[in-house]
């Protein structure tokens, strides 16, 4: 009887993930493909992904580039991702910013689009609600899996090995206190704000956040990463974080 509930299960999942490749495929027609047009930067993890989707929203704003954030803790249907995506693109973006939360990655919801940026800010089991660590990475893994142009990862993660086969296809970068590309050298926590020293590529910088708290250190080294991926100038993404309050 177990087995019997288990293939069933399985049958109803597969059935499911079929559904869902066939409706983005569908919205993906109805809406003109409008990634096509546009760089799609990808953020997960369990905690401060909406915070490096801004930061990283300004850091782009900074350079000068048309750009949408769609940036939730909370799980959105593949409906609401595709019509963002073809309002961002109406409005002239070229690039748009995505939070990515695990229950969005089981139901398939980015299937089939490119992304050009792909990051993990952490993975932190406390702040995992409605699965388990195991199926949590499983979801997590299929953003990796889809074959980003960059890859971001936190080294200092404590499951940083269960992603770190993953490759960007021109990039991967990693950031955090351990041996990365964009390494935290030390911070300081203030009552109003955080700063931070970063070395990126051997160069050192500092940047600093309205943004209070410990975890606000990783956030902006997220950020960076991603600046450096893309080849963006440091002075901007300094001037990006600068520029973002809650």
């Amino acid at each position: 009887m177990v087995e019997q509930g288990k293939a069933k299960s399985n049958k109803n999942g597969g059935l499911k993930q079929k559904r869902q490749k066939l409706k983005a495929k569908l919205l993906k027609s109805y809406y003109g493909n409008p990634t096509k047009d546009m760089k799609l930067i990808a953020i997960t993890g369990t905690t401060g992904k909406t915070i490096v989707a801004h930061y990283v929203h300004e850091i782009l704003k900074a350079v000068g580039e048309q750009v949408a954030v769609l940036a939730s803790d909370q799980p959105f249907k593949m409906g609401m991702l595709h019509k963002f995506l073809s309002d961002a693109w109406k409005a002239g973006a070229n690039y748009v910013v995505v939070t990515v939360p695990a229950e969005g990655l089981r139901d398939n919801i980015f299937h089939g689009l490119p992304v050009e940026v792909a990051a993990m800010t952490n993975f932190v089991t406390a702040g995992l609600h409605d699965m388990e660590p195991g199926e949590y990475i499983e979801c997590e893994k299929t953003l990796f899996s889809m074959k980003p142009d960059i890859v971001v990862l936190n080294s200092d993660d404590l499951n940083y090995s269960s992603f770190a086969e993953f490759k960007g296809k021109s990039k991967t970068v990693s950031f955090g206190q351990s041996s990365a590309n964009v390494k935290i050298l030390n911070s300081k926590l203030y009552p109003k704000g955080t700063e931070v020293t970063l070395s990126v590529a051997s160069d050192i910088v500092s940047v600093a956040t309205f943004v209070v708290g410990e975890p606000a250190v990783s956030y902006m080294a997220c950020a960076s990463a991603i600046a450096y991926g893309l080849g963006i100038d440091q002075y901007f993404v300094t001037e990006g974080i600068a520029n973002y309050e809650i």
